[in-house]
């Protein structure tokens, strides 16, 4: 009977485990987003050692999941990210994207991608509030909460137990604050063949939902299969789809690219672009469910052929 006892327990937690394994958990993202958004960060201006701090701390989630290294020296694809701004002398600044390939040995891949760079003490431009400048610019929303959903997602679907029909690529763009600057230059030095790409899935400011606007889904025109990839999706948050893949985040560089996209965003509010915008305003279940659509989403454009997921423009 205790023999018994024990084997029923042992199973109950490999149950348990598996099941967590395969959720997502709002208490990771909210870990990720108050080490990035942190004041010791000092809002992970681009070239900033805090940055490289960011960055090592992607990288060592990227490891710990087990994601192929697809830069150009590791995880890393290094970059020159000049500042052009009236506050501060022009000047280079070098950068990394960080990028972890999920190979399920499959012809095409899904790009998944955030920012992980912001303002800095807001000096070099962006700020919208002048009287911050100087005051350290944490980027709690804009854009750890995209960075957290970035790495949830990747330990979602390297733990899951389920090879899927597509690979992943997961990159983490630096100098998007530039003038998308990372993301422009890993399209233009591509780690993996754009022509292997089935499409892009961008995250940038995800973290402050607001139910009267709801979530903001852009690029829903750029390809005539996302009508079908929505078909029948529901979620407990409220979401708007957009046509247009243009706009200004990640994702506008992969669509001029010839790729479709797909822009998750919660949209404005008074902390964007400036140094009030921190970890404990972040709406954490809303969070979650986002990442919990944006997984259905995935997980039925994997349901597609690539050929018949055709760009439009």
């Amino acid at each position: 009977m205790k023999r018994h006892f024990f084997l029923f327990t042992a199973l109950l937690f490999l149950l348990s485990f598996k099941l967590s394994a395969q959720e997502i958990d709002s208490k990771r993202l909210k870990k990720h987003i108050y080490f990035l958004a942190d004041d010791k960060m000092k809002g992970r201006a681009t070239g900033s050692k805090e940055l490289a701090k960011s960055a090592k701390y992607i990288e060592k989630e990227f490891k710990k999941y087990k994601l192929r290294p697809l830069g150009t020296k590791g995880y890393r694809q290094a970059f020159e990210a000049k500042v052009r701004r009236v506050i501060v002398p022009d000047s280079i600044r070098q950068a990394e994207n960080i990028i972890g390939f999920l190979d399920n040995d499959a012809p095409y891949t899904i790009v998944v991608g955030a920012h992980y760079d912001h303002l800095g003490h807001g000096d070099f431009g962006g700020t919208r509030d002048t009287s911050h400048i100087g005051h350290i610019h944490n980027g709690a929303d804009d854009n750890a909460s995209g960075v957290a959903g970035l790495l949830e997602l990747a330990r979602y679907y390297s733990t899951n137990k389920v090879k899927e029909k597509f690979n992943i690529l997961f990159i983490a763009f630096s100098a998007e604050e530039l003038g998308l600057v990372g993301s422009r230059y890993w399209t233009e030095n591509p780690t993996l063949p754009l022509e292997k790409i089935h499409w892009m899935l961008n995250m940038d400011m995800i973290g402050r939902y607001n139910p009267d606007n709801g979530l903001a889904v852009i690029g829903y025109g750029t390809s005539a299969k996302f009508p079908a990839i929505f078909d029948g999706v529901t979620s407990s948050i409220k979401f708007n789809k957009s046509k247009d893949g243009n706009g200004g985040s990640d994702q506008t560089s992969f669509y001029k690219k010839n790729i479709p996209v797909l822009f998750f965003h919660t949209g404005g509010h008074d902390d964007y672009h400036k140094a009030t915008d921190d970890a404990d305003k972040i709406d954490y279940e809303a969070l979650k469910a986002i990442l919990e659509l944006e997984i259905k989403v995935i997980d039925n454009s994997m349901l597609q052929d690539k050929m018949d997921f055709i760009w439009t423009n």
